[in-house]
């Protein structure tokens, strides 16, 4: 199914601010922008592109330090910010309107790029990092590389898939060979260290400056929040927030639960957004 979706793409490698950033674009219509977490792809967006591009035009990158995208200098979210924003304008124009979503460690990169670029009107957050709360760790992650090291390929994809169930799906059916295949190349390429940036408090203080329509979704079991106390203080720092928790699911929710995030997104990206 990768190779087939990246097939239908128009693939844009964009030069901006001294590297390059790949980008995907799928479909047609008013640009949709998909970020993708922290040891990560375009890939976090497989399971959703094709539903979303039978009415947008989806533009998917690699962020900078990420998949196929160039490193920037240091590990820094300015740095980042400059690359990925300069090329998302050469690639769509400065003041064309978007949408935009983010996971994770992307939908802090989502909600700062909201609060900076103007003409975003919709910002979708699956399971955001950078809000500061509390955690509920399911196991201690395992140091593929290590593992990698003295076991070879079946002791990678062993520990891929600890990792996958240990932070990212909440059921065993979940990691599947895709699930296996996107997170092991994903982390092959990180080159970005996100975690001190997804760790910091500063969500709150940027909701009130982004897009004018607001979605929040996280799966019931995602292990870098707990939702039912952090969904309503979340949505009190917008006026026009949606909130959403998707049972039997974890923190990779787009992924494991898609057609419940494709029933939430449909009419969201469809509503008239408010004054």
């Amino acid at each position: 199914m990768i190779a087939a979706l990246d097939r239908l793409a128009q693939r844009h490698a964009v030069d901006s601010h001294g590297g390059r950033a790949v980008w995907r674009v799928f479909g047609q219509g008013r640009p949709l922008v998909l970020l993708h977490g922290g040891h990560g792809s375009w890939l976090h967006w497989a399971r959703n592109i094709k539903t979303l591009a039978a009415q947008r035009s989806v533009c998917v990158p690699d962020l900078p330090g990420y998949g196929e995208s160039d490193a920037t200098a240091e590990s820094t979210l300015p740095l980042l910010l400059q690359r990925l924003a300069g090329s998302l304008d050469t690639l769509l124009g400065g003041s064309t309107p978007i949408d935009l979503a983010g996971f994770s460690f992307g939908g802090l990169v989502a909600a700062h790029l909201a609060a900076t670029r103007g003409g975003v009107d919709r910002l979708a957050l699956p399971g955001p990092g950078g809000h500061g709360g509390p955690r509920r760790p399911r196991a201690v992650l395992v140091n593929w590389r290590a593992a990698a090291a003295s076991g070879g390929a079946a002791a990678l994809q062993e520990a891929m898939r600890h990792n996958l169930l240990a932070h990212m799906l909440h059921a065993d059916t979940s990691v599947d060979a895709q699930a296996l295949e996107i997170h092991t190349q994903a982390c092959q390429h990180t080159r970005f260290r996100s975690k001190p940036i997804s760790r910091a408090g500063v969500l709150q203080a940027l909701l009130p400056q982004v897009a004018r329509s607001l979605l929040l979704a996280w799966g019931e079991h995602d292990v870098t929040a707990d939702p039912v106390p952090l969904a309503p203080a979340l949505a009190a720092c917008h006026p026009h927030c949606r909130t959403a928790i998707v049972p039997n699911a974890g923190h990779w929710v787009q992924y494991e639960a898609a057609p419940a995030i494709h029933t939430l997104l449909g009419p969201w990206l469809a509503a008239p957004t408010p004054d």
